[in-house]
Formats: structure tokens, C-alpha cells, sequence
């Protein structure tokens, strides 16, 4: 016979029988399974909650003013919150999976009452009015919080997410925590984007580095920044940048709704076309990266702005005045004259603008400072539209 003859032999029919007494008899409490573990010399327990629950059962102690001992957990930094309310509502409506980590706070085990059942296994019951102070995970909370109770709450309403609670009552210990959960070393933005998703820039980006034989190799797809001992020039963000800027004209637009295949197959070509053009950079393109030097690559980018973000963006907005986008295509005789501009960095066009030239530089051999920012990147592009006769 068949375990649906038999419902009882069913081991999920089993132990509904032994947790549901609990949840009837405490249903005016908040009930959860948990599953019981030991560490650092104490115990903790993981629970999942339901994400209404989750703005009544949490609360944040940051310290206030200018003392670190008024709260368990750091002030909240301003605008964090609203990145992870912003990443939740894109990828949902966007219809693509989306996570947050594990949320971490503390209570006093007197507090609640804890029924172990079985090989870690448990029943928590949480009374009316019991707060878990949060030691990690403030900026999540907040986040969940406001969307719970904003008009976009359904979206999230269905949603679970995991506390790992640490039966602690000690105050000074709390903190502790917190510091020793905050020591983690922040990832470095190159190495976010190059574990990004694989559509808008992030995708078209991946695959020009694949493509663009001016990149192919010479791409620094961890660190922030690309090392000249190791023959590399450009890295992931400076790729991205260009991106959003040939397409968009605007260095901050992420492309999430357009076609990657087909951005990322015209856009290559274009640069192939154009790299290969430019004298400065034919010579790196038509060599084996193993027969080039580092100081092949080292006078590159000190030689030239296309060995650096900024020039790698000023391109971007360069190669927008030559795209047609009902067209899908750019105007091969325009990126044409952009390859025959004067990309050293001691030509007027970029002089007075991202290249400052100093009297009596610390180093004769680099009388130069770069003063890259927003204001003097649209003037350099500026220039180079009136030189090439755009305007």
C-alpha cells in the first residue's frame, strides 16, 4: 500500500502532528521552526520570517551623537536603505530572481521560550512586545520595512527572510558582535561588476572584453585598478562607462531593457574599427599580449587618454555623436575621423580641460595632472566635436 493509504506512515504527516499543537496552543505569539546551532560559545537559532512580521519583530538601536556606547549597531548610513529598497523593486519588476543576506540580531534568551525537539531542530515562541535588536543588517531591515508599507507592499509580501538570532544578554557583548561582524573587508566595485548580472552594460560589458581585441587580456576584472606589471589597461567599470555613454550619452544609464546580443555585436565592431585605426593603439591591438612590454603598455597610458578612464568615457561620448540608434548601427566614416584625432595627452584638445600642465612638476617626465571630473570630461568632448567640425 501506498503512503497516501496511510497518511500517518507519512514522516511530513508526522511531524505536523508534533509541531501543530505548539503553533494552536501559542498562536497569539509569534511562533516560528527554527533550527538550533552552537558557536562561539554560545547558542543561536536561524529563523524564517514572513516579511510583515519582520518591521514589528526587529528594531535598530544605532548610536546616536557622539556615542558609540547609545546602541548595538552603527547610525545608518544615508541612502543605503533606499539602494536595497531600489534593487528589490528593479529586480522584481524586471521579473529576475533577487536576495538579501541574512539578517543578525540578539535578544535574551529569558526572554522567549525555546522547545528543542530533535538534531537541532526547534519551536520558538516570541511574546507580544518582545523586540530583537538588530546587530547586522539595519539598511536591509529599513529597506523591507518602507516597501512593507509603501503601495508597492504586495510585491514583497510573500517573501521570507532569515534571523540568526544570538541568545545574548550582555550589552558590551552585543556590541561586540556587531564590531567583530563589521571588520569584513568591502569588495572592491570592479570585482562586483565583473560578478554582475549579464544584462544591460554589465552584460554588453562582459562581452566586449571578449570581443574588442583592445581588451581582450588587457582587462582588470577584480581590482580597481589595472596594473601596468601585469600588461593590463582598462578595467570593468572603465568599460562600462564608455558603454552606457556610446548608447545613452549618459554615464550612469545601466541599459537594463535593451537587446545585449545586439548592442554588444555593433558596438564591438565599431571599436575593433576604430582601435585598429588609431595609430597609438594599432601597434597593441596587431601584438600578442605576450610580445608586448610592460613598458609598451606603461607608455601607452602615460602617452595617450585612451589609456584611462576618462578617455575611455570622452570616447563614449564621442562615438554617441556617431550612432544611429533607429538604425542600430554608428556612421563607420565618423569613427573614422575620431581615430585620426590627437589622442596624446599633450594635444590642445584635451590641454586646459582633463590634462593640467605644471610649471615645476615633481617628476619632469609626467608635467602633468589629471583633473578628471564631470565638468572638464564635457569639455574635452566639447573640443574634440569643434576640432572635428560636429558643431
Amino acid at each position: 500500500m501506498s503512503g497516501i493509504d496511510h497518511p500517518e506512515q507519512d514522516p511530513k504527516f508526522q511531524l505536523d502532528q508534533i509541531i501543530e499543537p505548539y503553533f494552536a496552543e501559542h498562536h497569539r505569539q509569534k511562533c516560528y521552526v527554527g533550527l538550533l546551532f552552537q558557536q562561539g560559545m554560545r547558542k543561536m537559532v536561524q529563523i524564517n520570517v514572513p516579511a510583515h512580521d519582520l518591521p514589528i519583530l526587529l528594531q535598530s538601536k544605532p548610536s546616536t551623537d557622539n556615542d558609540p556606547d547609545s546602541g548595538k549597531n552603527r547610525p545608518e548610513i544615508k541612502g543605503h536603505a533606499n539602494d536595497v529598497k531600489n534593487y528589490i523593486l528593479k529586480r522584481i519588476k524586471r521579473n529576475k530572481p533577487w536576495i538579501l543576506g541574512t539578517l543578525t540580531a540578539n535578544i535574551d534568551p529569558n526572554k522567549i521560550t525555546i522547545v528543542e525537539l530533535s538534531r537541532g531542530l526547534c519551536f520558538v515562541m516570541i511574546p507580544r512586545g518582545v523586540k530583537l535588536d538588530i546587530t547586522d543588517g539595519q539598511h536591509r531591515k529599513r529597506a523591507i520595512h518602507e516597501l512593507i508599507e509603501s503601495s508597492e507592499g504586495e510585491l514583497i509580501g510573500d517573501n521570507d527572510f532569515p534571523i540568526t538570532l544570538v541568545l545574548e544578554k550582555d550589552f558590551t557583548q552585543c556590541q561586540t558582535d556587531f564590531r567583530d561582524m563589521a571588520q569584513t573587508k568591502p569588495l572592491q566595485k570592479n570585482l562586483l561588476n565583473s560578478f554582475g548580472e549579464q544584462d544591460g552594460k554589465v552584460g554588453i560589458t562582459k562581452n566586449l572584453i571578449q570581443n574588442v581585441s583592445m581588451f581582450i587580456e588587457k582587462t582588470e576584472m577584480i581590482k580597481n585598478n589595472p596594473s601596468t606589471k601585469n600588461k593590463l589597461i582598462y578595467t570593468t567599470t572603465y568599460i562600462e562607462r564608455l558603454v552606457s555613454c556610446a548608447f545613452k550619452n549618459d554615464v550612469k544609464h545601466d541599459l537594463l531593457d535593451y537587446d545585449v546580443d545586439q548592442l554588444s555585436e555593433i558596438l564591438a565592431n565599431i571599436l575593433n574599427q576604430f582601435f585598429q585605426e588609431c595609430i597609438p593603439t594599432r601597434y597593441i591591438v596587431e601584438k600578442n599580449i605576450r610580445d608586448l612590454t610592460i613598458e609598451d603598455i606603461a607608455k601607452f597610458k602615460d602617452d595617450y587618454i585612451l589609456g584611462m578612464s576618462a578617455g575611455l568615457e570622452i570616447l563614449g561620448c564621442l562615438l554617441y555623436c556617431c550612432y544611429e540608434p533607429h538604425n542600430l548601427r554608428f556612421v563607420s566614416n565618423k569613427v573614422s575621423q575620431l581615430a585620426n584625432l590627437d589622442w596624446s595627452r599633450s594635444s590642445d584638445i584635451w590641454q586646459g580641460n582633463i590634462i593640467l600642465f605644471e610649471p615645476n612638476p615633481k617628476n619632469p617626465a609626467k608635467p602633468y595632472s589629471i583633473n578628471n571630473v564631470q565638468k572638464t570630461r564635457k569639455i574635452a568632448v566639447n573640443q574634440a566635436k569643434a576640432k572635428l567640425g560636429w558643431e
